[in-house]
């Protein structure tokens, strides 16, 4: 399986942590991956909602979830945010 390595931030608790993301998967499932990771990496300083969304960290658009890590355009170096 193909990946890729993407920085993500977190900004409720100032974190940030580098990932590997599958490439083919859609974003909803990569989302709640992340989600988990950062809690357990945080050791529970963060806490994921149901309104928790991944975004593009230098624009701030939100990540349709729908649509792949490949057809986003995610790519090694991507850096995106937990909000």
């Amino acid at each position: 399986m193909d990946k890729v390595a993407v920085e993500i931030y977190v900004p409720s608790i100032n974190e940030t942590f580098d990932m590997f993301i599958p490439l083919r998967s859609p974003m909803y499932e990569v989302s709640e991956l992340i989600k988990r990771a950062v809690s357990e990496l945080s050791d529970g300083g963060f806490i994921a909602t149901r309104d928790t969304a991944i975004c593009y960290r230098e624009s701030g658009e939100i990540i349709n979830i729908n649509m792949s890590v490949f057809q986003l355009g995610i790519k090694n170096g991507s850096k995106l945010m937990l909000i």
